[in-house]
Formats: C-alpha cells, sequence, structure tokens
C-alpha cells in the first residue's frame, strides 16, 4: 500500500479516465494533432533562422532572404493557430469529460443508503462533486496535452540539435540528466504535498458547511470564540499544506533556471570560440541554439509545473473514483411496481442494527389493517422512527420481512414503493425554491391546479395567498423566511397532494404552534380517511384516536391495543406514559 503512493503517477487511474474521453475521441485526435502542431512549428523556427543567417546575412547575401522570412511568419501563424485550437478544443473535452463523470457521481450519490450519509461528511461530498471536478478538468485542460507537447518539443530540439551542430549539443546532453533528476525528485514530494493540500480543503469545506448550517446552535449557546479557533487551526493546517507547494517550488525551479543560464552561457563561450577560431560552428548555429536551449529547458519547467497540475488533478480522480467505487446502495433488484396499496402491513420478526451487532429493533412483529391509523409510542431511542424508514426501505433490515398487500417490499422496486408512501418528518427540509416547487418537488403530474385544491382542502390557502407572490414565494435556503409551524404545514401538503397509499407521520407536530397544530389536526383527519397511516407521536390527540397503539420500549414491543384498553393494563407502560406526559397535556 505504501508503495502505491510513492508512485508519482497512477496508469490504472489514469486508463479510467480515458473511458470518460470515448464519447469525444474527435476532439482529443484534435487536441493531440495541434499539440504536435505546438510541438514542431515552434521547433522548426531556430532551424530557419539558422539558414537566414548562414545563408543570408553572414554571406551578406540578399537573394532568397525574403524567403526564409515568409517560411518564419507561416511557421508563427501555424503554431499560433495551433495553440488558439488546442486552448479552446483542450478545455472543452476537459469540461465535457468532467461533465459526464459529475453527473454519474451524483447519479451515484442518490442511490446511497442513508447509513452512507449517516457516517459521511457533506462537506467532503461536495468538495468532490464540486471543487475536485475543476482538477480534473485541469487534466486535459492544462495537464495532459501540455506535457505531451514539451516532451515532443524537447525530443524535435534536442534532434535538430544534434543534426545541426553534435560538439555544442553535447554541452546541453551534459547538463539535461542533472535536471530530470531535480525534476524526478521534485515531483515524488509535489504528489505528497499535493495529497494534504486535497485532505485539508476537504476538512476546511466540511467544517465551514457545517458550522454556517448549525450558525443558530452556535450563536445560542456562544460558541463563536470556540469555532472560530477550531478554524484558524484548520486554515493553519490548509496554509501549511499549500506552503510545501510553495517551497518546492521555490527550490525547483530556479536550480532550473540555473541550469538553464549555465547552459547558455557554455554555448555562448564554447560556440563563439569555435566561430572564432576554428569554424567548426557556424554564426547561424550559435544563434540557433541560443534560441533552442531554453527551448529544451523551459519545457522541462513547464513539465514540472504541468505536472503539479495533472497530479493534483490524478488526486482529485482518485478521490472521486473512491466515491463511485463505494458500494452502499439498497438492493433494488425487485420487479414488481407498485400501484395503489390497499395498506395492509405486516412486520414479521424483523431485526435490524445501524451497527453491526448492536440491534435496534429485536424481532419486531405487527399488523396494521388497511385504513387503520396506528400510533407508535415510545421513550426516545425505543426504535420508533427505524420501523418508518425499514418501511421505506432506506435501510436493509438484518433479517424478518416487511409485507405490504402479501407483497414483500424487497420484491418491489424502490421507486414505485416509496412513491406509494407519504412521510412528514418533524425536522422539514426545504429547498432555496419557491412553495409551489417545494410542495410539488417539480414533479410535472402535480399541476398547480391540484395543489391550490388541496391546500384548501386543509386550509393553509389562506396562509399561502398571504406571502408576497403566494405560491411562487421563494422561501429561501432551509425555508428560513417560513416559521417552524408554516413549514410543517408546507411538508403536510406535500404528502398529501402526492395521494399516497400510505401516510406516515413522524412527529409531524411535535414542534408547530397551537393554531398549526389544529391545521394539520385537521387536515390528519380528512387524509387519513380510509388510508392507512402510521403516527408517530407526542401530543394526546393524535394517539388517542388511533385505531391502535403500539408501545415500543428498547427496540421491542412491549404493549399494542386502544387508548382504553391500554389504560385499563395494571402498571403498564402505556399507562405510566400516559399518567407521566399525556394526562399533564390533557388537563393543560
Amino acid at each position: 500500500m505504501a508503495k502505491k503512493k510513492e508512485n508519482v503517477f497512477d496508469t490504472k487511474l489514469f486508463k479510467r479516465l480515458l473511458v470518460f474521453i470515448k464519447p469525444y475521441r474527435f476532439v482529443f485526435v484534435l487536441s493531440l494533432v495541434t499539440v504536435i502542431g505546438l510541438a514542431v512549428f515552434g521547433a522548426l523556427r531556430p532551424k530557419v533562422l539558422q539558414l537566414a543567417i548562414d545563408n543570408n546575412i553572414a554571406n551578406q547575401q540578399f537573394e532568397g532572404f525574403t524567403f526564409y522570412i515568409v517560411i518564419m511568419l507561416g511557421l508563427l501563424v501555424l503554431e499560433v493557430t495551433s495553440q488558439l485550437l488546442f486552448i479552446y478544443y483542450a478545455s472543452w473535452l476537459g469540461q465535457s469529460v468532467v461533465r459526464d463523470i459529475r453527473v454519474k457521481l451524483f447519479k451515484h450519490i442518490l442511490d446511497f443508503k442513508m447509513k452512507y450519509y449517516d457516517n459521511s461528511s457533506v462537506g467532503v461530498l461536495i468538495t468532490r462533486a464540486v471543487t475536485d471536478m475543476e482538477r480534473i478538468a485541469d487534466i486535459f485542460g492544462q495537464g495532459l496535452f501540455m506535457i505531451f507537447s514539451d516532451i515532443l518539443k524537447m525530443l524535435v530540439v534536442g534532434v535538430t540539435m544534434s543534426l545541426m551542430n553534435w560538439r555544442l549539443s553535447i554541452i546541453v546532453f551534459c547538463t539535461l540528466p542533472f535536471i530530470l533528476v531535480a525534476t524526478k525528485i521534485f515531483q515524488k514530494y509535489m504528489k505528497k504535498a499535493f495529497e494534504e493540500v486535497r485532505t485539508e480543503v476537504s476538512n476546511l469545506n466540511s467544517f465551514v458547511q457545517e458550522r454556517v448550517t448549525g450558525m443558530k446552535i452556535l450563536q445560542l449557546f456562544a460558541r463563536e470564540d470556540i469555532e472560530y479557533k477550531k478554524f484558524k487551526a484548520i486554515n493553519e493546517r490548509h496554509k501549511k499544506g499549500w506552503l510545501k507547494t510553495v517551497w518546492y517550488n521555490s527550490i525547483f525551479f530556479p536550480i532550473a533556471e540555473l541550469l538553464s543560464s549555465l547552459t547558455l552561457g557554455l554555448i555562448v563561450w564554447y560556440g563563439g570560440l569555435n566561430v572564432v577560431l576554428d569554424q567548426t560552428a557556424s554564426l547561424g548555429d550559435l544563434t540557433a541554439f541560443i534560441m533552442m536551449v531554453p527551448m529544451m529547458f523551459r519545457p522541462l519547467n513547464q513539465i514540472a509545473n504541468k505536472f503539479n497540475t495533472l497530479q493534483m488533478g490524478m488526486v482529485a480522480a482518485d478521490r472521486v473514483f473512491k466515491v463511485l467505487d463505494t458500494t452502499s446502495s439498497i438492493d433494488d433488484s425487485g420487479t414488481a411496481i407498485a400501484g395503489h396499496f390497499k395498506g395492509d402491513i405486516t412486520f414479521k420478526n424483523v431485526h435490524f442494527s445501524y451497527v453491526e451487532n448492536e440491534e435496534v429493533l429485536k424481532g419486531i412483529s405487527f399488523n396494521v389493517k388497511a385504513g387503520d391509523t396506528v400510533a407508535i409510542v415510545g421513550a426516545t431511542g425505543a426504535g420508533k422512527s427505524t420501523i418508518i424508514n425499514l418501511l421505506n426501505r432506506f435501510y436493509t433490515i438484518d433479517s424478518g420481512d416487511i409485507i405490504i398487500d402479501d407483497v414483500n417490499t424487497k420484491d418491489v422496486t424502490l421507486n414505485s414503493l416509496r412513491k406509494q408512501i407519504a412521510v412528514v418528518l418533524q425536522d422539514v427540509f426545504l429547498f432555496a425554491d419557491t412553495i409551489l416547487n417545494n410542495i410539488t418537488l417539480n414533479n410535472p403530474d402535480i399541476s398547480e391546479a391540484e395543489v391550490h385544491f388541496a391546500a384548501k382542502q386543509i386550509g393553509i390557502h389562506d396562509f399561502i395567498m398571504s406571502l408576497p407572490n403566494g405560491y411562487h414565494y421563494n422561501v429561501k435556503e432551509r425555508g428560513v423566511m417560513l416559521s417552524s409551524g408554516q413549514r410543517q404545514l408546507i411538508s403536510f401538503l406535500r404528502a398529501y397532494v402526492t395521494n399516497p397509499s400510505i401516510l406516515i407521520l413522524d412527529e409531524a407536530t411535535s414542534s408547530v404552534d397551537s393554531y398549526s397544530e389544529q391545521l394539520i389536526q385537521e387536515a390528519t383527519d380528512k387524509i387519513t380517511k380510509g388510508r392507512t397511516s402510521i403516527v408517530i407521536a407526542h401530543r394526546l390527540a393524535t394517539v388517542k384516536k388511533a385505531d391502535n397503539i403500539i408501545v415500543m420500549d428498547a427496540g421491542k414491543i412491549v404493549e399494542q391495543g386502544t387508548h382504553g384498553e391500554l389504560l385499563k393494563k395494571e402498571n403498564g407502560y402505556y399507562k405510566n406514559l400516559y399518567e407521566v406526559q399525556f394526562m399533564q397535556e390533557e388537563v393543560a
């Protein structure tokens, strides 16, 4: 494993990236041709200049001189055109590849189990989908092709030097190994530095995202100074990571420039003596070599620089592919398409654990008749919400069966199953969009007229119309423009308009005001009529009306029955709960 990290270039990873180029083969080839043009046209100009000097300027012969000037201008135009085409098409290719990878990544993320999100940082996933993707685009726009172009230019220049004057070429080739060794060492250390930088970028994004989201909590508990110090520490690590790359650059590039300057000095000294004394080198040779030495050494500097870009892109690609390689999706091998359920629900000896060997549900079994309203009560952590999560197949059960209308839920496609189950959660999430879009979730099958009708039935149409732009009012991020009660009403309407077979209210009225609760209670009576409903509630009004009450404790069902039946049990769990909690509410 450690050996793999020492590799400066991951060939296997690069091959995976090349797969995404296949749909754009023509553009890839075109970019490659322009890169070859950049190398060849740039390297030929010194040769043409050498011929012009030796054949015309040195001999004071102006016949044919214009021809060389035209050739040089032509090469310059071709080089500029190649560069223009390269910049555009290489960048276009990079962005197209990144678009495809990003779409694939987002589709993959959408299929993840809830357990993955329970254990993952949102900030890290955002970094993978946004920042890391741009680094991958740079592989094609600035890294790969430019490295190929620089290497090709060095080869062409090296061959041209050797053919022109082997004595002067030896000076260049004797210096070259030193800078090649320096480049290899530089690349090795830069890869480690960039891995550290990407890690710290992820940590920084994750920290900022969580603190901005939870800013209200930080301010309520006066945690600003503490979180500020934490941020400074993370930011300092991020800075140190980047400074490592700066340090390596500050060492390498001066060394490369020094070697280039020394080589150029030796060429001028030795070549000048040859021109003056023994005529083994011409004035054109000397001039061409003065032009070609930077062409030989500058690409090495650029290769190192572009290799930095390539390394950052490869590190980013490795992180993105790790997410793509993560197998955390719910098994969706079921083939049955759920129609409109009657609503019979059966849990048969269901065992489940979020963490292995730490069971949350310990052999749960119960039945819900179609059209009935069932309330689930119990202390926090008893497993109430877990039942809801498993009914929607957000998690995979350890053992047992969950059956709806005599069909095992694992035999039904996830999409059709979840379309028949509507859930209203205590913690309502609204998108930074209009009220209408938050209700329909952009479902084209739900018209605005249907939303208006449903809102009137529930009794919240007037409240929505009182807002600026009514149903087209933008509630901003997470619905901050609405109160918690208003957000809950919007969430309830969201569930209502889907006309679900099964309705689930997960403590949906525990954090709303009395007026909002009254509206929701009235709507609940309408929407639950003739429809299977499961209610997890702390409020007595909902529990008392339930056809059946399931009482849970520590992952087990300890009692079942109607409100009246359970109150008759001496020292019963529900009776004690009622006396401690519900009676106070009833008296109030």
